[in-house]
């Protein structure tokens, strides 16, 4: 396990979580939102966990991490860094199914990443990118501490991306406690 907030665990991906990601990958809200990643079979989606998801643990130290409630290990979601040669930070990322939308599992999820980048790892400023319709994503990074920057055309996406920044200064937290 990577993280625990109150509600949710997040842990790293493994083989046997391909038929969650085959379904995440191909839910209407994740292409409307993310996009296609052209995942169509498990063994597709088997190969996405290890040489997407897993590469990124063993190149960064950090990458998307399942997410699952406390009270049914299920996986609902992802929720991680991404290291993208595009940005010149850290990006945080989530994608959850969409029969859980609404029940604030990317705010608690995105907020407990954030934590961890900054306590964790010392990332000092944090990026995040998302679809500029997207509005509910768009809240909850603003709810989390994001702040709108500007919209950027990045490589190989079709349209412009929102793109936000937060930062927090490493060991604040030690130093309001004094």
């Amino acid at each position: 396990m990577i993280l625990q907030t109150p509600r949710l665990r997040l842990r790293e991906a493994e083989a046997s979580d391909a038929p969650f990601v085959l379904e995440l990958l191909n839910s209407p809200g994740f292409i409307r939102g993310i996009g296609d990643r052209g995942v169509r079979t498990e063994a597709e989606a088997a190969a996405y966990v290890e040489n997407r998801i897993r590469q990124s643990y063993a190149e960064h130290g950090y990458g998307m991490w399942v997410v699952e409630p406390l009270e049914e290990p299920v996986a609902i979601g992802l929720a991680g860094l991404v290291r993208r040669d595009v940005l010149n930070h850290v990006d945080l990322g989530y994608a959850f199914l969409d029969r859980v939308w609404g029940q604030g599992y990317a705010e608690e999820a995105g907020r407990a990443v954030r934590d961890y980048a900054g306590r964790v790892l010392g990332l000092e400023t944090l990026a995040a990118i998302v679809n500029p319709d997207n509005l509910a994503s768009r809240r909850v990074l603003e709810k989390i501490g994001f702040r709108f920057i500007d919209e950027r055309w990045l490589p190989g996406w079709p349209q412009p991306s929102a793109y936000y920044e937060t930062s927090h200064h490493v060991g604040a937290d030690h130093h309001a406690n004094r």
